[in-house]
This record gives C-alpha cells, structure tokens and sequence, in this order.
C-alpha cells in the first residue's frame, strides 16, 4: 500500500494500480523502456492490474512474466468495462493510468487519475478526467515511487 496525504487534495490509501496497456504501457503492442524495472519496484506495494482490449495482440508476450493481474477485454463498451472493473476493486484505493479516450472514466472513478501523452498523445476527455498529466508512463509511475513529487504536485 502506498499511503499520503496532501495538504488541501486528499488523503491517498492506495493498493491497486490499474493501467492501460497500448498507448500507456506500450506503443504499437510494444512494452515502452524503462517500465519493466518500475513495474517490479511497485509491486511490492500495489497491486498490479493491466485492463485492454489488446489492440495488437501482444499484452501476453510482452506482460506474461509480470507480478500483475490481466484483464483483457472486449471491443464494445471499453470505456464502462474498465470503469467497472475499477468500482469493483474498490474506487477509493486505486491509482488509474490511461491515455486513451476508453480510459477516462476509469481516471475519473479512481482516487487518482494519471493521464500520459506519449506517441498516441492522449484524449482531451482523458486529460479533463484526470488529476495530474504526464508527458511519459514512467514519469508517472516515478511519481508512485517518489511520493513527494505527488505532494508538490497536487497541494493547495
């Protein structure tokens, strides 16, 4: 678990991690460098979900020896499955990463929403549903890692 409060946002208890996978962990079905070591570093203190529609079809290759839980799911209503899959590990202790336009109302539902940019870009919608915007997932899986760079992010 990764607990910290920050003053004049909120108190964060989190367990779940839950991430897309193309356009946030990988590009073009690849995994992006740098996220594999940081995977392993947080999984000692989040639970790791990976929640697609596995665009290219490679989540298994790339992802099958990770320490996480792996959804895949299907093409019609991506956006609403990942939501529930989010309401159903408990909102108030995830930590949603997404880029895509399917994964703003999980951003929105969890109690933090990270949005990264990268290649794909990422959709406005997303961007809106999010509480903090990065440029690269390892920045925002550093922020995990590096909790004070939450509080001077989001402090009022």
């Amino acid at each position: 678990m990764i607990e910290i409060e920050i003053p004049g946002f909120k108190k964060l208890q989190l367990k779940y991690l839950v991430m897309d996978y193309n356009g946030t962990l990988a590009i073009d079905g690849k995994l992006i460098e740098g996220v594999e070591n940081r995977l392993y570093a947080l999984a000692d203190h989040l639970e790791i979900h990976v929640i697609t529609a596995d665009t290219f079809g490679l989540v298994k290759t790339y992802l099958e020896n990770f320490p996480i839980q792996l959804k895949i799911i299907t093409s019609t209503e991506q956006g609403k499955q990942k939501w529930q899959y989010v309401r159903q590990l408990g909102s108030g202790q995830v930590v949603a990463i997404g880029n895509g336009r399917n994964d703003r109302l999980m951003l929105k539902e969890a109690k933090l929403g990270i949005a990264t940019i990268q290649a794909e870009g990422a959709a406005m919608e997303t961007i809106q549903s999010a509480d903090i915007v990065v440029n690269h997932i390892n920045d925002a899986l550093d922020l995990l890692r590096e909790k004070l760079r939450l509080t001077a992010t989001l402090r009022d």
